[in-house]
């Protein structure tokens, strides 16, 4: 566990402070690229942060404390792995999955696509959650367009669809190596270790 998650993610004033502190700081500045640095490659993500701040600037700021050093992507969800769905989709889910780590750190509000615009297309980041307002670190991007997890979208019952913050600019070929991984039941046999994410530029 990183001193920064020590120090700030334990307070859930103080978490909200520096997430909208982080996404101020950066609304004057055009668009942070985060690079995902994996086992099987890298994958360049997009951030938007002026128009998701908060979803966003959460996610940067967990970059920037480091606590997403050797986390995993863990699930992948294909068309065949999903017989239960009515409403299939496409995507690969990582961040920190254990839930004795998860659960230590504050949620955030829910900002849904009818919110900021952004919509579920094919490499767009967007955070996983349970409830509205649940979401923390665990995160997925989509493999093709994923309209049923928009707001108004039938993939998940409350219609709240999920929150979508960025898009992958560079690494969609790892992406899809992972999602084509061996799975049981879309837990992946092997997790594909997260060696660490960093920011490396803003367009």
């Amino acid at each position: 566990m990183s001193l920064c998650k020590n120090i700030i993610w334990y307070n859930p004033a103080i978490v909200l402070l520096v997430i909208l502190l982080t996404g101020a700081a950066r609304c004057d500045r055009s668009s942070p690229r985060v690079c995902i640095s994996t086992e099987l490659g890298d994958i360049i993500v997009e951030i938007y942060p002026d128009r998701a701040p908060v979803t966003a600037g959460n996610f940067l700021a967990h970059v920037e404390c480091g606590d997403y050093a050797n986390s995993f992507f863990y699930r992948v969800v294909r068309l065949d792995n999903q017989p239960g769905n009515r409403v299939k989709i496409e995507v690969i889910q990582g961040g920190l999955f254990f839930d004795e780590l998860v659960d230590t750190i504050p949620a955030i509000i829910h900002e849904t696509t009818h919110q900021t615009g952004l919509l579920h297309t094919d490499g767009v980041i967007s955070m996983a959650r349970n409830e509205p307002g649940s979401a923390s670190t665990e995160f997925f991007i989509c493999i093709g367009n994923q309209p049923s997890l928009d707001f108004g979208g039938d993939r998940n019952p409350d219609g709240q669809g999920f929150a979508a913050f960025g898009k992958v600019v560079k690494g969609m070929d790892v992406v899809r190596a992972i999602q084509q991984l061996s799975d049981d039941d879309q837990y992946l046999k092997k997790h594909v270790i997260i060696h660490r994410m960093y920011e490396i530029s803003s367009k």
